[in-house]
């Protein structure tokens, strides 16, 4: 039978922020804009604000910390990992420090190195029942079951009505094949919380390994109800009624099943098995080819931009960029003449003039950075992606403040499939001011 795939939430929470005990009076007022920011839930604003603190006062933990709880709140995990580090580092005695930093890696399904973390959380404070339900949630993603199951079990000696770790139990339980613990963990949840359609369909699930198909249909009418893209309880519902002989109500499930999940190979056989009832062959071997071959097709070919940021996506994303083309006093090497009309030509479409004019102003003056990242620029439109790399790396080593130059290089890397560079160079980007970059993070790096 299949098992419902349920992802266990990990997320970022609202853990009290600590104050400064000793630091100059310009940082910590700083620091305290950051915390103000925060709870007003101004997070990028709140990282700037931290980030001053820090260069101000660089031995500061709850400086780091915080920042690291600003960079969460913005999907920028890879970031906030590094700024967890370095609180540790301080001061590696912060409970919160090593829950927040398995929150953070748990997020990038790093769920081993997590666990870890949270296991040091609760050597630290061990009657926090967040560190327990997280550590729960990551051994989940391991398959280590039975360890999950001790932590949900703590989770709720501390908590008895902690409705995430009772939902989470009852999960872990079917995962152990323990159908009938898991349904008083099901119904305790939907005793709790009568609107959570996921308890009555985790419930539905377990009737039907307990073979009451009655029961189980009529929970996951109820799952249904309240999701009606629930394509996984259409399925078990639909398997519910094929064991009690309605062909005709099953059919309808599986259909609707495999129109939200056309990839559920076990739904095409479920409606393959009923059509065969129905005395519809043609249409039953059809969908039994369907079952066959979606359970064996190979995974895609990966081309040259293989990340899931695109060749397309790459180009919108970087053509937002805007130059850094501003009057300077002509030097009498006239580079920045150069610069200027290869901006000009550029934009006129004439990029082949443009690169001329730019390779002149890098030669007239080698630390021209923004030469240098206007020829990325310009290679990357062209498809040169690593020529683009290249300048930005020039870009950034004469200006290690260049936080555009850190996001196009981060979009091209994550573009080419190094995600974790990319990501950690968006993450950069945004800590230096570039807000932009967090848009992206949130929906490519996480």
């Amino acid at each position: 039978m299949m098992q419902r795939f349920l992802t266990l939430a990990l997320t970022v929470f609202g853990i009290g922020v600590c104050s400064m005990a000793t630091a100059q009076q310009t940082a910590a007022e700083f620091f305290e804009s950051g915390i103000t920011k925060s709870k007003a839930g101004d997070f990028a604003g709140a990282l700037q604000a931290f980030s001053m603190a820090i260069t101000m006062n660089p031995d500061n933990a709850p400086s780091y910390y915080n920042r690291g709880l600003a960079k969460a709140n913005l999907k920028d995990h890879r970031g906030a990992i590094l700024d967890y580090d370095r609180a540790i580092e301080i001061n590696p005695k912060d409970a919160y420090a090593y829950l927040s930093r398995g929150v953070s890696k748990s997020k990038q399904d790093d769920h081993r190195a997590a666990t870890v973390d949270f296991g040091r959380a609760i050597e630290l404070s061990p009657d926090d029942p967040q560190a327990y339900y997280n550590r729960g949630a990551s051994r989940s993603r391991l398959d280590q079951f039975r360890g999950a199951l001790q932590d949900f079990n703590r989770t709720t000696e501390l908590e008895p009505n902690n409705v995430n770790a009772l939902y989470a139990r009852g999960i872990t339980k079917q995962r152990l094949e323990d159908w009938n613990g898991s349904l008083a963990d099901f119904t305790k949840v939907a005793e709790l919380n009568p609107k959570r359609g996921q308890a009555f369909a985790g419930r539905g699930e377990s009737k039907i390994h307990l073979n009451d198909f009655t029961g189980a249909i009529q929970d996951l009418n109820r799952a249904i109800e309240f999701d009606a893209a629930d394509g996984e309880s259409y399925y078990f519902r639909g398997f519910a009624k094929s064991k009690l002989e309605d062909y005709k109500g099953a059919y309808a499930d599986y259909d609707k099943a495999i129109s939200i999940f056309p990839t559920n190979y076990k739904a095409y056989y479920g409606r393959g098995f009923c059509r065969s009832k129905l005395n519809d062959q043609k249409g039953a071997v059809q969908d039994f080819n369907t079952a066959v071959d979606l359970n064996n097709e190979n995974a895609e070919t990966k081309v040259v931009y293989s990340g899931r940021l695109n060749r397309a996506t790459l180009d919108n994303l970087r053509n937002v960029v805007q130059e850094r083309n501003k009057i300077n006093d002509l030097s009498t090497e006239r580079s920045e003449a150069f610069f200027s009309r290869a901006v000009s030509r550029n934009k006129q479409g004439d990029a082949k003039a443009a690169m001329i004019d730019l390779n002149k102003a890098i030669e007239l003056n080698p630390t021209y950075a923004e030469a240098y990242f206007t020829r990325g620029i310009i290679r990357s439109q062209q498809g040169d992606q690593k020529g683009a790399i290249t300048d930005c790396n020039s870009a950034i080593k004469l200006n290690p403040r260049y936080a555009e130059a850190f996001y196009v290089r981060g979009i091209i890397k994550h573009s080419l499939g190094d995600e974790n560079a990319g990501c950690l160079d968006l993450s950069k980007s945004g800590e230096l001011g570039y807000t932009p970059s967090y848009k992206v993070i949130s929906e490519y790096c996480n």
